[in-house]
C-alpha cells in the first residue's frame, strides 16, 4: 500500500496519473472488501444497526445511577473501569490524567469529574497513581467547581455539592402557558424529553438508596459549601441573561413557599408526560439523558420497582450497554442509530451495483418501511397541528420524535431504490407520499428545517442558566436542510416549487465567505459542505455555478498534504466567534470526512480533479484486511462544543459510498452525480 500512499500526497499528478490502469484493480478490490464487509454486518431482519459511542459520561453516569440505587453489579463495573483507564491513558497526552469530549481533544472537566466519581464508585484508590493525575488534571483546569449545570445536578444528588449550585427548573413549568416566554414547546425535544423528569428530582432532592462513602472534595480548589458563583450561561446573551438570572435568584429563595396543591398538580403532569412518552424498552426520547431522569422521577414518587412503567425504564437503560468481549470491557451508549445507519448503508451499497448488494439493501429497505410513523403526532405537532404524520426516528422506536433529517435520507433511499432496481409497488410510493407531505409540512420560516421541530427558534431560552450547554433548540441548519431540499430534487420538484426556492434561497445564504456549510450534526464543515453541495446539485446548481466554485475550491484548500481530510472539534466557533480561516490545519485525516469531501467534490463536478485522485488514493491505502476503515475519531456531533459522537459505522459506509461513486462515474465517463445523496 506505499505506492498507493506516495500518490496521495503527490498534489502535482493529474487524475488519469493518480488512478491508472496499475490501480483501478486495487479500486475494485477495495470496493469488493468493503461491501462484504457490510453484507457480513447486516442483522438477521434485513436492518443494520452500528456502535454508537460519546464520551466519558454516559458510562460514568450509568455506574452513578446504578450505585445511587444499590444495583452494584462487579464483574460489569470492572469493565466498565477498564474502558475508563484505557481512554485516560489514550488521551494522557492532551488531557494530562483527564478525559476528553472527543479523541484528541482538550480535558473536559465536568466529563473527568464524572469519570474519576465512577472509578472512585468502582473501588479505585485514591492515592492511585492513574487517580491522582486525574485529580491533579481537574484540579489544573479550575476544579469541580467548574462544572456545567447538568454534572452540578447529578452532583448534587449525590451530596457532593449543595443544591443551590444548581439553577432552578421547578415541576411548575410544566403548567406554564404556551404565551409564556418559557414553555415546553418552545425547546427541543431532547431538552423536553431531560427537563421534565428532571424538575421533580431537582425538586424532591432524594438521597441516595444506598450508601455511597465516596467524596470529592478533593477536586474542589473552593469548598463546595463556599463557593460563590457558580458557572453557567456561557452561551447567554444580555439583556435575557441578566433577567433569567435575576429569576434564579429569586427562585432559590422563594421555591419552598410554591403551594402544594399546585405542586402536586404540576409533578402529576411532569409524571403524564413521561409515562405517555415512555416508549417500551427504548425508552423516554430514546436517549440516555432522559431516561435516567425518568428512573430518578418515579423513585421520586414512589412508585415500585416492580411497576412496569419502572421496570421497562430500567430495561430502556440496560439496552444501551455496550460489551465489548475483544478488549473486556463494557461502555454505554447514548443512544441507538438503527433507522440511520440502516439507511445510509443503503445508499452506499446501492452505489456499488452489484446484485449480493442490491438484495441486501432490498431486505434493509423492507425493514425501514415497517417502522415508519404514520399513527402518532408527536410534539411536533404543536407548531405544525395541520401535518399527518408520516416520518422515520432515529432509533428502533421514537413515535413522538420523528427526525426530518432520517426520514428524508430514507425517501432518497426508497426512491434510488424503486428507479434503479424496479418498482416494488404501491406501498412504497405511499410512503414516500406520506413521509415527503411531512417533510414539507416541517419546513420552517426562511426555508430551512431543523430535525425534530419546526421554527424552533426561541434564541433567548439558550440564556437561562439552565441552558449553559448552549443547546436547548432546534434551530434550521445547513445539513438537515440539505437532505430535504436533496430529497425533494430527488423526488422531482424543481425551482417553482415554492419550498424547494425557499430552500435553495436558504442554503445559499448559509454558505460562509470562504466556500464551506457549517455542519450542525457532523464535524463539521467538511460534513456540512458535503450536505449542502450534494443538495445543491440535485436541485439544478450547475458546477460552475459561484457558490460550488468557492465550495471546491475551499475543500481543495483543506486537504491534506497526506491527500486525505480531516477535522476535529476545535473548528466548532465560540458564541459571537467566526468561521477559522480554512488555511488552518483542521485536524489530522480521517476515513469518513475523507469520504465526505470526495462525494461532495464529485457532486460539485470536480470528478476529474487530481484532488479526487489523491483522496481515493488515501482510502485505498488504508483499507484493513476485512474491507473496514480504522477510525478512532468523533466525527459526528451531539452538541457543537459540548457532546461529539462516534459513529463506528461512518468509517465503514462513507469510503464505500465514496469510491463506488468515483468508479461508476469513470465508467460512465461522467462528471453529473444523478442521485440527492
Amino acid at each position: 500500500m506505499q505506492d498507493l500512499a506516495a500518490v496521495a500526497a503527490r498534489p502535482d499528478l493529474s487524475l488519469a496519473e493518480t488512478l491508472t490502469e496499475a490501480h483501478r484493480s486495487p479500486l475494485d478490490a477495495a470496493i469488493g472488501r468493503a461491501t462484504g464487509n457490510l453484507l457480513r454486518r447486516q442483522q438477521a431482519d434485513g436492518h443494520w444497526v452500528f456502535e454508537l459511542e460519546a464520551d466519558a459520561t454516559i458510562p460514568a453516569e450509568y455506574v452513578m445511577l446504578r450505585r445511587f440505587f444499590g444495583r452494584q453489579d462487579p464483574a460489569r463495573e470492572a469493565r466498565i473501569g477498564r474502558y475508563l483507564r484505557r481512554v485516560q491513558a489514550q488521551e494522557a497526552a492532551r488531557c494530562g490524567g483527564g478525559w476528553p469530549l472527543f479523541h484528541r481533544g482538550p480535558l473536559d472537566v465536568s466529563c473527568s469529574v464524572k469519570a474519576y466519581f465512577a472509578l472512585r464508585l468502582i473501588g479505585d484508590a485514591e492515592d492511585a497513581p492513574h487517580m491522582l493525575r486525574a485529580r491533579a488534571a481537574i484540579l489544573a483546569a479550575g476544579g469541580a467547581e467548574r462544572c456545567n449545570v447538568f454534572t452540578r445536578a447529578t452532583l448534587a444528588l449525590f451530596g457532593q455539592v449543595p443544591w443551590h449550585a444548581v439553577p432552578v427548573m421547578p415541576p411548575e413549568l410544566t403548567l406554564l402557558p404556551r404565551w409564556f416566554p418559557f414553555h415546553l414547546s418552545k425547546v427541543s425535544y431532547w431538552a423536553r424529553t431531560v427537563l421534565v423528569p428532571l424538575t421533580v428530582v431537582m425538586a424532591r432532592r432524594p438521597p441516595p438508596v444506598a450508601p455511597i462513602r465516596v467524596s470529592l472534595r478533593g477536586l474542589f480548589r473552593t469548598p463546595p459549601e463556599q463557593v460563590k458563583r457558580w458557572p453557567g450561561g456561557a452561551h447567554a446573551a444580555q439583556p435575557w441573561k441578566g433577567i433569567f438570572a435575576r429569576l434564579d435568584r429569586e427562585l432559590q429563595r422563594t421555591q419552598h413557599l410554591f403551594p402544594a396543591s399546585i405542586r402536586s398538580r404540576a409533578e402529576a403532569k411532569a409524571e403524564a408526560f413521561v409515562t405517555e412518552r415512555l416508549n417500551g424498552e427504548d425508552g423516554l426520547g430514546a436517549i440516555y439523558p432522559a431516561m435516567a431522569n425518568a428512573i430518578w422521577m418515579y423513585h421520586c414518587l414512589g412508585v415500585a420497582e416492580d411497576d412496569p412503567r419502572l421496570v421497562t425504564a430500567w430495561a430502556a437503560v440496560e439496552k444501551l450497554v455496550m460489551d465489548r468481549p475483544d478488549l473486556d470491557e463494557t461502555y454505554v451508549q447514548p443512544c441507538l442509530s438503527p433507522i440511520w445507519d440502516t439507511a445510509l448503508v443503503s445508499h452506499a451499497l446501492l452505489e456499488t451495483g452489484e446484485p449480493a448488494a442490491e438484495a441486501a439493501v432490498t431486505r434493509g429497505l423492507s425493514w425501514l418501511l415497517e417502522r415508519q410513523i404514520t399513527d402518532v403526532a408527536g410534539d411536533w405537532a404543536e407548531a405544525r397541528p395541520g401535518v399527518a404524520p408520516g416520518g422515520w426516528a432515529f432509533q428502533y422506536a421514537n413515535p413522538h420524535y420523528p427526525d426530518v433529517d432520517d426520514t428524508a435520507v430514507v425517501v432518497l433511499a426508497l426512491d434510488r431504490a424503486e428507479k434503479q432496481l424496479g418498482g416494488s409497488g404501491s406501498a412504497v410510493a405511499r410512503s414516500i407520499s406520506l413521509a415527503t407531505d411531512w417533510v414539507l409540512g416541517m419546513q420552517s420560516k426562511g426555508g430551512g428545517w431543523g430535525a425534530f421541530d419546526a421554527d424552533n427558534t426561541h434564541h433567548h431560552l439558550n440564556s437561562i442558566p439552565f441552558a449553559d450547554h448552549g443547546a436547548l433548540l432546534d434551530p434550521p441548519t445547513s445539513d438537515v436542510s440539505g437532505r430535504c431540499l436533496a430529497m425533494l430534487a430527488q423526488l422531482g420538484h424543481g425551482a417553482d416549487n415554492p419550498a424547494v426556492r425557499q430552500a435553495i434561497d436558504y442554503m445559499l445564504a448559509e454558505q460562509e465567505p470562504d466556500g464551506s456549510w457549517y455542519g450542525r450534526w457532523g464535524v463539521n464543515y467538511v460534513y456540512g459542505t458535503w450536505s449542502a453541495v450534494t443538495a445543491l446539485n440535485a436541485a439544478g446548481l450547475p458546477p460552475e455555478h459561484p457558490a460550488m466554485r468557492k465550495a471546491v475550491t475551499w475543500l481543495k484548500r483543506c486537504q491534506n498534504p497526506d491527500g486525505g481530510w480531516g477535522e476535529d472539534g476545535f473548528t466548532y466557533p465560540r458564541r459571537g466567534g467566526t468561521r477559522a480561516d480554512a488555511d488552518m490545519a483542521m485536524g489530522p485525516s480521517t476515513a469518513s470526512q475523507t469520504a465526505w469531501a470526495l462525494l461532495a467534490l464529485m457532486a460539485a463536478g470536480a470528478v476529474e480533479d487530481p484532488a479526487v485522485g489523491r483522496g481515493a488514493a488515501w482510502l485505498l491505502a488504508r483499507q484493513a484486511g476485512d474491507g473496514s476503515w480504522p477510525e478512532e475519531d468523533y466525527t459526528g456531533t451531539g452538541f457543537p462544543r459540548v457532546f461529539y459522537l462516534r459513529y463506528h459505522g461512518y468509517a465503514q459506509l462513507f469510503p464505500l459510498w465514496a469510491l463506488a461513486r468515483l468508479r461508476r462515474l469513470r465508467l460512465g465517463n461522467s462528471r453529473h452525480v444523478p442521485h440527492g445523496l
